[in-house]
C-alpha cells in the first residue's frame, strides 16, 4: 500500500471526531471562543438536541472579513500571539474547533466590529467554502450549525435521545456560566428557555454566590462556605457546602483552572479527603471551587476537548484545597444546614384533635407515665447542686472511672483534664446565668428530653432539638483528635482484661497494628488464634463496649490500604472510637447534663454533624413554628 497524505476534509473530520463528541462539544467549543472574544451576553439556541440547529449569539469584538475567511483554516488562532503553548491565557489556542465543526456539518458564521459598516457572512457546508456576503448584524458573531453530523452520518447514530443530548449541552453551559459571573447566558430549545442568568454586579464573591445559587439552587447560596486560600503563588477560591447539605453523587461537585472547567482526580481525591470525617461514604458535598495558578503551572493540552489538565505540582494543589477546606469546615462551627429545619417543618402534620381539656389520652403500651416527660425548669437559683453546674455531669450516676460524657466549658476543653473540686468549688460562687441568659447562646437552655434520645433547648428565636448520641458522638471524636494531636490520649488500666474472640484473619489485622492503636490509646496484645486481649483503653470512652469497638476496627481495618498507616486513617479510627464511647440513645440526662452539652457544641468545630455525616441538630424559628399553627 502507497503512502499518501490525506485531503484536507478527511484530516478535518478525523479531528472532529476528537473535538467535536456530540452537540454539547460544539457548544462548549463555540462559547468559549465568544467568551476569549469579550462577550458579556452569550446566546445559544438548539433544536432537536442540536441536531438540526445550534445557534450561538454574542456582542463580542467581532471578526474582520479577513478574520472571518482564515478563521476556517486549520490551527488559525488569535489567542497564541507569542506562539508559547506553555502560557496560555485564553480558553481556545488551537484553531481547531471552527474547521472541524464545518467539516461534518452546514455552518454559517455571520460577524460584525466594533467600527465596521456591516457585518459579513460566510457559510461552509461539509467543509467546502461558499463567498463572503454583507449582512445585517449588530457587534459581535453569531454562529449557526445546521445539520450536524451529516457529512459522516455514523457519527449520527451513536447520539442520544434529544433530552439527552441537550440536556448535555445544558450542563456545558451551566459550568461556563458558573466560572464567568459577569456574562449573561441563555440556553434555550423549541419548548423553553432552560437557562438564564443575567450578568452579576459587585463583588467578585458575591457574583460568584450569586450566580452559583442562580444554577446550583438557592439552598446552595444559604448553605455555603467561602473559601480562600493562597499558597506558593496558587490562590484558591470559591464556596463549599456544610457536610449536612449533600447528595448521593457528585455531579454537584465542580472546579475550574484558571476559568477552565475542569475534571480533575486531584480535585476529586482532595474534597474526599478534606470531609472524611464529616461525611458518610456514600455521600457527597457541593461545591465549587476555582484555581488561578501560573499558566507554567498547569497543562492544558492534555486532552482533546481540554476537560483535563495535568499539574506540574500535584501534591501541592491537594494539600491547598484540603487546608483551605478543612479550615472553612473549622471556622464554621456547630453550624448545619438550613434544609435540615425545612426537612422537619414537611415532616409536621397538623392533626384535628377531639381531646377535650378535661380528658387525657390513656399511656401507651410499653410507654413509662405521663411523668416522665421531663420539663424541670432549666437553673434554680440557691440550689447548691448548682455549684458544678456543666461540669462532669455524667459521672454523678456512674462509676467513678473516667467518663466520655464529662462534659466541661471551654476552659475544660481545651486542657482535656477535669476540674478539681477546689476549681469547682471556686466557680460555684460565681453567680450562674439567669434563664434568660442561656437562651442567648446559639444552642439555647435546655427545657427537657424525649424519648431519652432528643434534647428540646429554647433560644431567643425559636426551639433546638438535637439528637443527643450523634451530637456526643462528635464532640468525642474532636476531644481524641485533639489529644493525639498533642501527644496526649490518656488511657484506663482495665482493672480485668478483656478477652475478645474474633475471627484469626480480623485478629491479626488489628494485632499487626497495635502500635499503632496504643498511640490512640488502646493497648492490645494476640491471645491464641482469633483471641486478642484489650489492657488499656482510651480515658475518654469511659465504660465502653470494647468487644465491639475491636469488632469494627478489624471491619474498618479490611477496608484500609494495607500500605497505610492508620495515622493516614486517624479520622476513621476515631470516628470508630468515638461511635462507642459516646452516650446512647435512651440514656437519661439531667437539665445540666443537657446544657453542658449544648455549650460544649458551640465551642467545638464540625459539631453539627456526627461523624457519619448526618446532622445533630435541628433549629426551627420562632415564625416558622407559628405557620405550623396557623399564627402567620
Amino acid at each position: 500500500m502507497t503512502l499518501r497524505k490525506l485531503p484536507d476534509n478527511i484530516v478535518n473530520q478525523i479531528a472532529a471526531g476528537e473535538v467535536v463528541e456530540r452537540p454539547a462539544s460544539a457548544v462548549k467549543e463555540l462559547v468559549e471562543n465568544a467568551i476569549d472574544a469579550g462577550a458579556d451576553r452569550i446566546d445559544v439556541v438548539m433544536r432537536n438536541g442540536g441536531r438540526s440547529l445550534i445557534s450561538i449569539t454574542d456582542n463580542g469584538k467581532g471578526m474582520t472579513p479577513e478574520e472571518l475567511d482564515l478563521c476556517f483554516e486549520r490551527h488559525a488562532t488569535s489567542k497564541l500571539p507569542d506562539e508559547d503553548l506553555v502560557n496560555i491565557q485564553h480558553l481556545g489556542f488551537r484553531g481547531e474547533a471552527i474547521p472541524s465543526i464545518a467539516s461534518v456539518s452546514r455552518m454559517t458564521i455571520t460577524t460584525r466590529t466594533e467600527n465596521a459598516d456591516t457585518a459579513w457572512k460566510l457559510s461552509v457546508e461539509g467543509g467546502r467554502k461558499g463567498d463572503l456576503e454583507p449582512a445585517a448584524l449588530s457587534q459581535g458573531t453569531r454562529v449557526e450549525v445546521r445539520d450536524i453530523f451529516y457529512a459522516t452520518p455514523a457519527r449520527l447514530k451513536f447520539l442520544k435521545s434529544e433530552r439527552a443530548e441537550f440536556g448535555a449541552a445544558l450542563d456545558v453551559m451551566r459550568r461556563l456560566a458558573m466560572a464567568y459571573p459577569a456574562i449573561a447566558f441563555s440556553l434555550a430549545d423549541e419548548k423553553r428557555t432552560a437557562l438564564k442568568v443575567s450578568a452579576a454586579q459587585g463583588d467578585l464573591f458575591e457574583a460568584w454566590l450569586d450566580r452559583l445559587g442562580s444554577i446550583m439552587g438557592r439552598e446552595f447560596a444559604d448553605n455555603a462556605l467561602k473559601i480562600e486560600a493562597e499558597r506558593n503563588g496558587v490562590i484558591l477560591t470559591g464556596y463549599a457546602g456544610v457536610p449536612t447539605f449533600n447528595r448521593g453523587n457528585a455531579a454537584m461537585q465542580f472546579m475550574f483552572v484558571n476559568g477552565r472547567p475542569v475534571k480533575d482526580k486531584t480535585f476529586t481525591g482532595a474534597v474526599r479527603a478534606a470531609y472524611m470525617d464529616l461525611l458518610a461514604r456514600n455521600r457527597h458535598p457541593l461545591m465549587a471551587l476555582f484555581l488561578e495558578l501560573p499558566a507554567d503551572q498547569v497543562d492544558v493540552n492534555v486532552h482533546p476537548a481540554k476537560a483535563e489538565v495535568r499539574f506540574r505540582d500535584s501534591g501541592g494543589v491537594r494539600g491547598l484545597i484540603i487546608g483551605a477546606l478543612r479550615n472553612a469546615l473549622a471556622e464554621n462551627g456547630h453550624r448545619a444546614s438550613s434544609t435540615v429545619s425545612q426537612q422537619a417543618l414537611g415532616s409536621f402534620k397538623p392533626e384535628h384533635s377531639q381531646l377535650s381539656l378535661h380528658s387525657r389520652p390513656s399511656r401507651p403500651a410499653g410507654m413509662g407515665n405521663w411523668s416522665d416527660v421531663r420539663t424541670e425548669p432549666v437553673y434554680h437559683s440557691g440550689v447548691a447542686e448548682e455549684a458544678s453546674r456543666f461540669h462532669h455531669p455524667l459521672n454523678s450516676d456512674q462509676s467513678a472511672s473516667p467518663s466520655v460524657g464529662s462534659f466541661a466549658y471551654p476552659d475544660d476543653y481545651a486542657t482535656g483534664q477535669p476540674i478539681e473540686p477546689s476549681a469547682r468549688d471556686l466557680q460555684a460562687d460565681q453567680a450562674q446565668p439567669s434563664s434568660d441568659d442561656a437562651m442567648s447562646y446559639p444552642l439555647g437552655a435546655a427545657r427537657g428530653q424525649l424519648h431519652e434520645t432528643y434534647i428540646v433547648s429554647q433560644t431567643q428565636n425559636g426551639m433546638v432539638l438535637v439528637d443527643q448520641h450523634a451530637a456526643h458522638e462528635r464532640l468525642v471524636m474532636e476531644r481524641m483528635k485533639k489529644a493525639y494531636a498533642e501527644k496526649s490520649v490518656s488511657r484506663q488500666l482495665l482493672l480485668l482484661p478483656d478477652v475478645i474472640e474474633i475471627d484469626e484473619a480480623a485478629a491479626e489485622r488489628v494485632c499487626e497494628r497495635a502500635e499503632e492503636l496504643a498511640e490512640m490509646g488502646l493497648v492490645i496484645e494476640p491471645f491464641g488464634h482469633g483471641a486478642i486481649v484489650v489492657r488499656e483503653t482510651p480515658a475518654m470512652l469511659g465504660t465502653c463496649d470494647v468487644k465491639g469497638l475491636i469488632q469494627d476496627l478489624a471491619d474498618d481495618l479490611a477496608e484500609f490500604d494495607t500500605a497505610l498507616a492508620l495515622k493516614d486513617r486517624i479520622d476513621d479510627v476515631f470516628a470508630t472510637m468515638a461511635c462507642h464511647g459516646s452516650v446512647r440513645s435512651g440514656r437519661r440526662l439531667t437539665i445540666e447534663e443537657m446544657n453542658a452539652l449544648l455549650r460544649e457544641m458551640e465551642v467545638t468545630p464540625h459539631s453539627g454533624q456526627c461523624n457519619h455525616g448526618r446532622p445533630t441538630y435541628v433549629e426551627l424559628q420562632l415564625p416558622e413554628i407559628e405557620k405550623l399553627f396557623g399564627r402567620r
